[in-house]
């Protein structure tokens, strides 16, 4: 099987201990994390060749990012030093009815300013099987657009296939940018990633008598959604994650698989989550996508992996999903009983 490469900013993540909130703590704990690096994580966790590429600064901060890749086994080999400072975002955990809070302060970050000749991308896709990208990342910067654009061009050229987590963020540009970009990326995307809010926000598709602050969730609008979206950029298969907030703790967890090749439409089983961290939740579904599609499962199989290597990482701090193959299977088989193993 070949490499997995995936692209985008790793960021140091400053978060208030246990539930305090920012204006009452007084320590913060320190680690990294990031939408394509946390997918990278997941891959090498199960076993697979998963690199990850990025440009970050040559000083001890930016070095503790790359060791905290290398110590899951994701190849950092690809990635680029320089510029003069890393990303940060601030997290502040939700709780029962108060909701999490995430602060960016990543304006200048070494990935912002990177230019396209940093990346030799026909080096860097050499073997390679399938490449990641989340729309996160081209939302950096017009430069950042465009060295995505390069990058799945020559993806493309090599045969490699793409996947792209649609992720729309309001904080780092508007709907107007994301659709004007998203929508020139996407005609080179062949697996595509979203939820309840993301096809809205960027494409104006949108899943009737759905209520997403309710747990309200129709399954025929979202089989709608992935349709329109299939039809639209030619994906192969567009995976729609389900979240039903009941509170910061609380929510129904589940996702859609259209397999547009197939006409199939499949949607995994629920899981009703009591939540420790949820923050690289979405990026450890993708994870699991991806691992289930190149380890050939078929549709039904694919999406039940993903949901629950995602129900799993719920339960875990941080922005690694830090789960096994056999743990995940475990789950996806149906023991969700949380006995302990002895």
């Amino acid at each position: 099987m070949g490499k997995i490469v995936t692209f985008g900013e790793l960021m140091l993540r400053l978060q208030p201990f246990n539930y305090e909130r920012f204006v009452q703590c007084s320590q913060v704990e320190f680690t990294f994390g990031g939408g394509e690096a946390n997918v990278a994580v997941s891959l090498a966790n199960y076993g697979l060749d998963a690199a990850f590429v990025t440009k970050l600064p040559a000083h001890a901060i930016g070095q503790a990012a790359v060791n905290s890749l290398r110590r899951y086994g994701v190849d950092t080999n690809k990635i680029v030093r320089g510029g003069d400072r890393v990303g940060i975002y601030y997290n502040e955990k939700g709780a029962s009815q108060r909701g999490s809070v995430c602060i960016y302060d990543r304006a200048n970050s070494a990935i912002s300013q990177a230019k396209r000749e940093d990346f030799n991308w026909d080096e860097i896709f050499e073997g390679v099987e399938w490449f990641h990208f989340t729309g996160i990342t081209p939302a950096l910067g017009a430069n950042v657009v465009e060295i995505c654009r390069e990058a799945c061009k020559a993806a493309k050229a090599k045969g490699v296939k793409i996947s792209c987590d649609l992720n729309y963020r309001g904080k780092l540009w508007t709907r107007d940018e994301a659709r004007a970009a998203m929508t020139d990326l996407c005609q080179y995307v062949d697996v595509c990633i979203s939820n309840e809010e993301d096809a809205k926000d960027v494409f104006g598709i949108e899943a009737e008598a759905t209520d997403i602050y309710g747990g309200k969730l129709n399954h025929e609008g979202y089989k709608s959604v992935a349709k329109q979206l299939a039809d639209k950029f030619n994906f192969e298969k567009v995976a729609i994650t389900l979240r039903e907030s009941h509170s910061a703790f609380d929510n129904g967890w589940s996702a859609m698989l259209y397999n547009a090749e197939t006409d199939e439409y499949c949607f995994s089983k629920k899981y009703d989550l009591h939540i420790i961290d949820r923050v690289g939740g979405g990026d450890s579904f993708g994870g699991g996508l991806i691992y289930s599609i190149l380890t050939g499962k078929n549709t039904q199989e694919t999406v039940e992996f993903a949901v629950a290597a995602s129900a799993l990482k719920h339960s875990i701090g941080g922005d690694y999903n830090m789960v096994t193959v056999a743990e995940v299977e475990k789950l996806a088989g149906g023991d969700a009983s949380g006995r302990i193993q002895r």
